[in-house]
């Protein structure tokens, strides 16, 4: 029922079992300073529980086990120094009795020469706090009163000044309200103030309200920094003095891991993207640089295995994304061969559909992945705004696999482009070429993948001891011992459903895109590209498209499904066959930059125009004879003669006739032969039928 060291509260006095003697026990009020062990009857106890007027309280002085000065410290030499002067008492069976633990009290003061009232004090401390040595610790934690306020009536608190001149101010509420006024303002936001400099503004604030004080006898910075220490919680300051931004993402403390969210390979893949520290040349030219590549990884949260990556020049957006998780869920075995490496598809197994794709909110984030959602049931999750360390797997993998071409490489990323004196700019030391680039790239990844030891890497309970934490070993095993989040498709469908997707509009000319025309067999079956009026035709229809294909399009016919139409660009838009829609893009934009201009002046010659017209007609109302002398009637017979005139006018003006040119020089004459030419045709008919025939 009752145990030692068992803390009972019995009414409002709370006591400690010291001694178990069957139908009793020894306690000691644990409150009381001038207290001794007292026996109590165990069955009066038990009947004090049934009533409700004993109850069990939790130990207060349970830290104390916890407790451990250190070696050659005042507080242990103490403790281990009472400890040894109690020793003979608190080992004493007897103790209880006031017989017994006199006579052992005299023996100590006869051997060791204390006091009573010491033994006494040290021993019911022992009692009192749990009888373990630690009890016998010294309180330093109550000296000095960390925490609370100190006041002094006529002089500054703390050690006076023994260099500095003069003696100090004396703090009061008003003084504490200045400080408090200039560390929140200036201090505790996210604008980078340092002490000194909020100090400094506390001065100008405490000399407008005091003007005859001398600069020796202004409260000091120390003083403001311990009333800041005293009054001002850490994590309160750490929060205010930097933005929301920088807090949540570097600073707010971490609650959980990245694997304790995934069941098993596959259950979630990060993506993100960042610009190479390297300056690449052409793969045509190896001496055009063409600046630094964009980078997108996707890794698997469970194994840490990289699934896919991209490297171009797209900016960070969903088409750059797109072929990055294209590549992750596709076989690569055929992308390495291209690249010259030869592996096997269980070298790099991550084919399929992860269940969910952790991602930006600028990539994965509107209506371009709702078919990678709908169709293939792939989740799609968007961090929050600023919050990098939200992807901290795929985050902290952009150093590591940089770090396989270190700053040894020519072209690395060294600083700013800002020269200094004998300098080089290391933009033009670049000498890799986008492929070498990316079979480096290609290189640290199967590295990463089969080989790397993650060390910090969190294991489970479950996994065990013989398993290295290599990615490739990670996933394998997830696999037989985890659920497999993969799921398998057709490539070409995964490539389609990750393309972007826009809405095309549909007319007589087949479906139009960026103002290119497509047609394709299944709109001529639908009746779509008919003319007339009578045709029915819906408006728009999803459609998506490759950027670097403008050729072809694929139209959607039903929303949600993966069943599309390929089509091809039509003869009323030839212009863009074998161009991309960057090109498109490009050219189009251009073409609406000319027509604009050619607009304007287009305007302006307009204007022109009608404003001749105006003037003209102004003029031949001015000049306009006096018909009022003919009735309507005569002028309308009048029209057929007048056009016969106004037709035989226009006749002798626009006739051409050469002007006859007079020379003084007599004409030559010319001998004319008389005799008649032989006109008859040849005959051949002797050389056509000869005897032979």
């Amino acid at each position: 029922m009752f145990r030692i060291n068992d803390v009972l509260q019995f009414g409002d006095r709370r006591y400690r079992v010291l001694q178990l003697l069957g139908e009793h026990l020894v306690w000691i009020d644990i409150d009381d300073e001038s207290a001794f062990p007292e026996i109590a009857i165990v069955e009066e106890l038990i009947e004090a529980i049934d009533q409700e007027n004993l109850q069990r309280l939790e130990d207060p002085y349970k830290d104390l086990a916890f407790e451990s000065p250190l070696e050659g410290s005042v507080a242990r030499s103490k403790r281990d120094s009472n400890f040894t002067l109690i020793k003979p008492l608190v080992e004493l069976p007897d103790f209880f009795e006031p017989k017994s633990r006199g006579a052992i009290i005299n023996r100590i003061l006869a051997e060791k020469g204390s006091t009573k009232q010491t033994l006494y004090r040290l021993v019911r401390r022992f009692w009192q706090r749990g009888q373990v040595p630690n009890a016998l610790l010294p309180d330093y934690k109550n000296s000095g009163g960390k925490g609370k306020r100190r006041h002094a009536k006529d002089k500054k608190l703390g050690r006076p000044r023994k260099d500095a001149p003069g003696v100090g101010a004396k703090l009061d509420e008003f003084t504490e309200r200045l400080f408090r006024i200039a560390i929140d303002r200036y201090l505790l936001i996210d604008k980078g103030h340092s002490f000194l400099y909020a100090h400094r503004r506390f001065e100008s604030m405490y000399r407008n309200y005091f003007p005859d004080t001398s600069e020796s006898e202004l409260p000091s910075n120390w003083q403001m920094l311990h009333f800041y220490k005293r009054e001002y919680q850490q994590p309160e300051t750490l929060k205010k003095r930097v933005s929301s931004i920088e807090y949540n993402k570097d600073i707010r403390p971490l609650h959980s891991k990245a694997n304790t969210q995934v069941l098993g390979p596959g259950s979630r893949y990060e993506i993100d993207a960042t610009v190479a520290d390297i300056y690449v040349v052409s793969d045509s030219d190896r001496g055009n640089i063409v600046g630094r590549p964009v980078v997108y990884m996707v890794i698997d949260v469970f194994s840490r295995m990289i699934a896919g990556f991209y490297i171009g020049f797209e900016t960070p957006s969903y088409v750059a994304a797109m072929q990055a998780l294209y590549m992750a869920a596709s076989d690569k075995t055929a992308y390495c061969s291209a690249l010259e490496f030869d592996i096997e598809p269980e070298d790099w197994p991550s084919v399929g559909l992860p269940d969910a794709v952790l991602a930006d909110r600028g990539e994965l984030l509107g209506h371009q992945v709702e078919n990678l959602e709908s169709s293939f049931s792939v989740r799609i999750e968007n961090t929050p705004p600023y919050r990098g360390d939200a992807k901290g797997i795929v985050e902290r993998n952009f150093r590591t696999i940089q770090a396989s071409f270190g700053h040894f490489v020519p072209g690395y990323v060294s600083g700013t482009t800002v020269k200094k004196r004998g300098g080089r700019d290391y933009r033009l030391d670049a000498k890799l070429t986008v492929r070498d680039f990316t079979q480096i790239i290609l290189s640290s990844v199967l590295y990463h993948n089969q080989y790397a030891v993650l060390d910090k890497y969190d294991r489970d309970a479950d996994m065990p001891s013989d398993l290295p934490n290599t990615p490739i070993e990670l996933w394998n095993w997830g696999l037989q011992n985890r659920t497999g989040r993969l799921s398998q498709a057709d490539s070409d469908a995964i490539r389609i459903a990750l393309l972007p997707k826009k809405r095309a509009t549909l007319s007589e000319q087949g479906a139009c895109l960026f103002g290119l025309y497509y047609t394709s067999s299944e709109l001529l079956q639908k009746g779509w590209m008919h003319r007339g009026k009578s045709v029915k035709r819906p408006g728009a229809i999803d459609a998506a498209y490759d950027p670097l294909v403008a050729d072809r399009i694929y139209l959607f016919p039903e929303r949600g499904s993966i069943k599309y139409w390929v089509c091809n660009l039509a003869d009323v838009s030839r212009e863009f066959r074998g161009a991309s829609f960057w090109d498109v893009w490009l050219i189009r934009d251009e073409q609406k930059k000319t027509s604009a201009r050619a607009k304007i002046q287009s305007k302006a010659k307009k204007r022109q125009h009608e404003e001749f017209v105006i003037d003209k007609i102004a003029q031949a109302e001015k000049s306009a004879p006096d018909t009022s002398s003919l009735s309507n009637a005569q002028r309308i017979r009048a029209i057929n003669e007048n056009k016969q005139k106004e037709k035989t006018r226009e006749r002798k003006e626009m006739a051409h006739r050469p002007a006859i040119e007079h020379s003084e020089k007599p004409g030559e004459v010319v001998r004319i032969d008389r005799s008649e030419p032989d006109l008859d045709y040849p005959d051949y008919i002797d050389e056509l039928f000869g005897e032979d025939d």
